[in-house]
């Protein structure tokens, strides 16, 4: 049954996809779906690429194995776009970029800020892929015992598919759908899960669970307290640092129906992370022996329920976890292709299409590479990296008109380098001990800081390298649009 629901759902994002060839015709198709996508078709798809497999099974399986303090993750990755709104959404929006890179060259005047961004936006991309890949074929193994590799490769393959076929237009249909089918596929099992365990009197966790898992900051992780605000800080600044999510903007009409999609997210946002702490909870209840804990979302229908009804709701949360997959993978191949067509190779249709295949090329091979770490943790790491890069970029770029090109370059190279360094320590196990594998595991809580100091401290030793043109850009990004300005726009040299 499990495969079955597999199948039915890459057959059906190919079909939804395939829909895309039909309305893609330019280059703005490709980028950003001509800039049409209305506020409450944009947040469902942002939705469906946001939520990945960290969402759908990693965070149970961490609140299963440390308890409470995880469930930091899902806050903050909601909080997340509260800042985003406040900060960055609109002026964002009104920049006229396609890219995080094409804003960089419109705010700094700079191609090599451009170009960096443009590295640090393939790195992102590429480690938050490969925990998609790695999960898939997690799924899929545990389903019908393929190979690790099979279930990435899977994946792979139907992304590539649908991104090739219509660019942002098309996926735009694709991860909308996918979105209300992983909140279905998590809130229906859920509802039998709940019945089963009032049936089964209802038990709460032991005496022992209640002096660490249930305790803040005494869930088995050393330096816990580190470690949690690390975390917060990860995630709150760094949602507005993932290209994925920053692209989507980009298909808005206006600055304010951008304001209005973040609005909708973060209610969509806000529903869905209510499922993964239950099924956490539960699994501490009924599968506290798993070794592979985020397996748990999959595990809980059969020892819970067991028989056909069980197998039926697996099913339907493995359509899920591959949904989760396809549609965060898509959104990631989409904004790294857009990067890698544009600053590396000539841009325009027939470059993002060999651009897509070098964007799903790497990660694969380094989910098959890379020390299975728990899923949700290596999206942490990711958003360690956007967060210490992107989110003083941006902050800075859009509110402070004194940074200079020297300035954005140094933070950049600093936060973003040192971030990296330490995702690169963790990913290949490097024998660290005591404080220094918390501050590798979770840099953010240093790597941030120093990244904004260095762009401020930078900029003001360097006043001679502001802009020329930053005035011009500052109404462009502040004002809105519905003022008869002469905005002076800068359009991307693609399009």
């Amino acid at each position: 049954m499990s495969l079955t629901a597999v199948l039915v759902v890459v057959v059906a994002a190919v079909l939804i996809g395939a829909f895309g060839i039909r309305v893609s015709r330019t280059t703005s198709d490709f980028y950003v779906a001509s800039r049409t996508v209305s506020p409450l078709w944009n947040a469902s798809a942002i939705g469906g690429e946001y939520l990945s497999a960290a969402s759908f099974l990693g965070v149970a399986g961490l609140i299963l194995a440390f308890g409470v303090d995880m469930l930091w993750l899902p806050v903050g990755w909601t909080g997340g776009y509260l800042v985003l709104l406040v900060l960055v959404s609109a002026p964002l929006r009104r920049s006229g970029a396609y890219t995080l890179p094409d804003f960089a060259e419109a705010r700094l005047e700079s191609m090599t800020v451009r170009r960096t961004a443009s590295v640090l936006v393939v790195l992102i991309g590429w480690l938050y892929l490969m925990p998609q890949f790695q999960s898939a074929g997690l799924v899929l193994r545990e389903i019908t015992g393929a190979p690790p590799w099979a279930g990435g490769l899977l994946v792979a393959l139907v992304v590539a598919v649908n991104v090739l076929s219509g660019g942002m237009r098309s996926i735009t249909f694709v991860q909308a759908f996918q979105y209300w089918l992983k909140l279905t596929a998590l809130a229906v099992p859920l509802v039998f899960l709940l019945m089963a365990w009032r049936a089964d009197g209802a038990p709460g966790v032991s005496a022992a669970d209640a002096v660490t898992w249930q305790t803040p900051l005494n869930g088995g992780r050393e330096y816990g307290l580190y470690s949690t605000y690390s975390l917060i800080l990860a995630t709150f600044l760094g949602t507005m640092g993932l290209p994925h999510v920053l692209v989507r903007f980009y298909t808005n009409p206006d600055g304010r129906a951008a304001r209005r999609t973040t609005l909708v997210v973060l209610s969509l946002l806000g529903a869905f992370y209510l499922l993964p702490a239950m099924y956490g909870w539960l699994g501490r209840l009924y599968a506290p022996d798993l070794t592979r804990t985020d397996t748990v979302v999959l595990t809980l229908p059969a020892r819970m329920i067991g028989g056909t009804l069980g197998e039926l709701l697996t099913a339907l949360l493995t359509a899920g976890a591959f949904a989760a997959f396809l549609s965060t993978s898509s959104g990631l191949t989409v904004s790294v292709a857009g990067v890698i067509a544009q600053d590396l190779l000539k841009g325009g249709v027939r470059s993002f299409r060999i651009a897509t295949l070098m964007a799903v090329v790497v990660p694969l091979g380094l989910a098959l590479w890379a020390r299975q770490l728990p899923v949700a943790d290596v999206v942490g790491l990711a958003f360690a990296v956007a967060a210490s890069s992107f989110c003083p970029l941006l902050v800075l770029g859009i509110w402070w008109r004194r940074l200079t090109t020297t300035g954005a370059l140094a933070g950049l190279l600093v936060g973003g380098g040192l971030a990296c360094g330490a995702v690169l320590a963790t990913i290949t196990g490097a024998p660290y001990d005591g404080f220094t594998t918390a501050l590798l595991a979770q840099p953010a809580a240093w790597t941030v800081p120093i990244a904004f100091v260095v762009m401020v401290a930078v900029s003001f030793l360097t006043p001679h390298r502001v802009p020329a043109n930053v005035a011009r850009v500052m109404v462009r990004l502040h004002t809105p649009e519905n003022l008869d300005l002469n905005r002076g726009d800068w359009r991307p040299r693609s399009s």
